[in-house]
């Protein structure tokens, strides 16, 4: 009877297989390819920045779920893959990973802007895959931290064919310790603690990259000025020094006049390459932290002269509250306490439970052809806290709750410290280019003018339109210059001092490094 229903309902299941799959072979299915961007093994899903699909969606960052689940273990940030999708769901079938070869090639448009080097740079910078790598590492130890220890199995002999009677007892044993007094709890909590740590890790790996992504745009964008400053500059003096000639041709301009004009040329020249060098190690260094080193240089499309308007107290505020350090600080004092608890907890013993079953060979009577038959035994025990009540280790517990403690505390006022400093330089950098826009460059260009129209008329000598173009365009510089320094000084405010990109990101499970608040790309200068 139990054969016949299972009979019938393997034809039934074999009936609605191909239902099934004609339904979904029906459904309208797509390629998909793309750049995985973050794994979140919690929610099971894939947010993936997939290219424009033929007929459907356009190129955008979704989260998607997966038909397998271990494609979460297969894929990791900045592998490109192609996946299969049907209308109307958000699921990737068939994920395959494909070789950086066979992806399609970045090609950078003039005209790029902040965002797409952002976007950039969260895919292909590799330190966002080593933060998220080290999420997963703790992940996997608060796992392994709370599972209850295996028991033990074996043989069990005794007084093998011994004694005067040839018996002896052979059998098996089971042994188990049951751990008492909350310790794997303990345990269970320290690890997860570490693992919000880590994330709060990648938190800040990830707003590093992006600030210093966002300041070296600046920069080149500064750069670019720069060199647009200089050509306007040396087209001008290349003008001037063929005046001078005229001049000199008709005797209206004397040898010197015409000598440091050429002079003047000549140096004019060679500030111009000196901003071409600068522009392109400004685009090398973003490009390297943007994980494309070998991305052509173009143009980048930025406002540089929306200033931002930020205020000290505000900010100050800010920074105290929402900034990933004081947060991962916080967060250690945190995994201190938890690390005292189960420091304490360590001392109460566990139950040490061991039991046996054997053969007794050995005869019931002297001289009897019956023999004793099975046996078995029990034993139930603990180690007493004698000696070793894990006080060295409670000890070092309450010194970490007030090292981490005083961490937390040193690390609020070096950030009120270094605010101070950024905002110092800030304001003065504001302050200095809202002056040369409104009130220095105006009068500098009139001045210039003047005196030109006036020494191309013959009514002013030729040093003093000289002078006043040097100041005009000196000016100039100065002004992308402070520019630059704004930029430099909000972007450091409004990222809470976090800068270098490529640095390693920290790891609380071990083996990564901390770098220090505040700290920024030593390659990073301000264009010249």
């Amino acid at each position: 009877m139990t054969s016949g229903i299972g009979v019938a309902l393997l034809s039934i299941f074999a009936l609605l297989c191909p239902v099934a799959e004609a339904q979904q072979n029906d459904r309208k299915s797509s390629t998909m390819r793309g750049t995985v961007e973050q794994v979140n093994t919690a929610t099971k899903r894939l947010s993936v920045a997939n290219e424009p699909i033929p007929g459907g969606m356009g190129a955008m960052t979704m989260n998607y779920s997966v038909d397998k689940e271990d494609v979460l273990g297969r894929v990791k940030p900045g592998d490109h893959i192609t996946a299969k999708m049907y209308d109307g769901e958000m699921t990737l079938y068939d994920v395959q990973v494909v070789s950086e070869a066979a992806a399609p090639q970045l090609v950078v448009p003039a005209g790029m802007g902040l965002e797409d080097f952002e976007r950039m740079a969260l895919i292909s910078n590799p330190t966002l895959a080593q933060a998220q790598a080290n999420v997963r590492v703790a992940a996997g130890q608060a796992r392994q931290a709370g599972l209850y220890p295996n028991p033990t199995v074996g043989y069990y002999g005794d007084e093998i064919r011994g004694g005067y009677s040839g018996g002896g007892k052979q059998g098996g044993y089971i042994s188990q310790t049951i751990v008492t007094g909350g310790k794997l709890r303990a345990a269970r909590r320290v690890a997860e603690l570490t693992t919000r740590e880590a994330e709060t890790s990648g938190e800040m790996q990830r707003l590093r990259i992006l600030n210093n992504v966002r300041m070296l745009f600046y920069q080149v964008l500064a750069g670019q000025r720069l060199v647009e400053v200089r050509q306007k500059l040396a087209k001008l003096s290349a003008d001037a020094t063929q005046t001078s000639h005229q001049l000199a041709n008709v005797g209206q301009a004397d040898r010197p006049d015409v000598l440091q004009a050429e002079v003047e040329q000549q140096q004019v020249n060679v500030s111009v390459r000196v901003a071409q060098k600068n522009l392109q190690s400004s685009w090398r260094t973003l490009a390297a932290v943007v994980g494309k080193p070998e991305l052509p240089q173009a143009r980048l499309e930025g406002d540089l002269e929306a200033i931002p308007d930020l205020n000290y107290e505000e900010w100050l505020d800010t920074t105290l509250r929402d900034s990933p350090e004081v947060k991962l600080v916080a967060q250690t004092v945190e995994r201190a306490e938890a690390t005292l608890t189960q420091a304490k907890k360590v001392a109460i013993p566990d139950l040490q439970l061991y039991g046996n079953l054997s053969q007794n060979n050995q005869p019931l009577m002297e001289n009897s052809p019956r023999i004793t038959g099975v046996n078995g035994g029990v034993q139930i025990g603990v180690q007493l806290p004698i000696f070793n009540r894990n006080q060295g280790n409670v000890a070092a517990a309450k010194a970490e709750i007030e090292g981490s403690t005083q961490e937390l505390a040193r690390l609020k006022l070096q950030i009120a410290r270094d605010v101070a400093s950024l905002f110092r330089d800030y304001e003065a950098a504001r302050d200095t280019a809202r002056q040369y826009k409104t009130e220095m460059l105006p009068r500098a260009e009139q001045a210039y003018r003047l005196y030109q129209t006036n020494y191309q008329n013959m009514a002013a000598a030729y040093p003093q339109a000289l002078i006043s173009q040097r100041t005009l365009f000196q000016l100039e510089v100065d002004y992308v210059q402070a520019l630059e320094t704004v930029w430099q000084s909000s972007l450091s405010i409004r990222g809470f001092g976090l800068m270098d990109g490529l640095s390693m990101p920290v790891n609380p499970s071990g083996g990564g490094s901390q770098p220090k608040a505040g700290a920024s790309a030593g390659s990073q200068g301000s264009s010249q």
